[in-house]
């Protein structure tokens, strides 16, 4: 159980590693244009603060590869925990105040993986 639990960990990692190359390289190209759909006018008005919100998922992404690969397993759980947590609360957050899309593609995933680090 462990196994699955972590890979869905490392799947959450990977969306916000991908979520930072598409927030702070791509936004202003056409895949992060149609990804957020937004015109190159109003990418370009906000690449900067996109740039920043990037660099927050590669945060996330870090705490929770720093969580997969700690040698402790004990403490490696309570990081799992706790960026999982801030995963969950930035997602809903997005789903409140951007769009609810956020809610699935960013704090479902990270729920799922919480709730099976918890039965594992």
């Amino acid at each position: 159980m462990m196994l699955v639990a972590n890979a869905l960990v490392a799947v959450v990692a990977a969306l916000h590693l991908y979520f930072l190359v598409l927030e702070m390289f791509l936004w202003t190209k056409p895949l992060g244009l149609r990804t957020f759909r937004q015109s190159l006018e109003k990418a370009t008005d906000s690449a900067v603060l996109a740039a920043n919100q990037g660099l927050y998922n590669g945060f996330l992404a870090a705490g929770l590869i720093w969580g997969l690969v700690h040698g402790v397993p004990a403490f490696a759980f309570q990081i799992k925990i706790f960026f999982l947590l801030c995963v969950i609360v930035a997602g809903i957050y997005g789903a409140a105040t951007v769009s609810r899309r956020i809610l699935y593609v960013q704090a479902l995933p990270a729920v799922l993986a919480l709730i099976l680090l918890w039965l594992a």
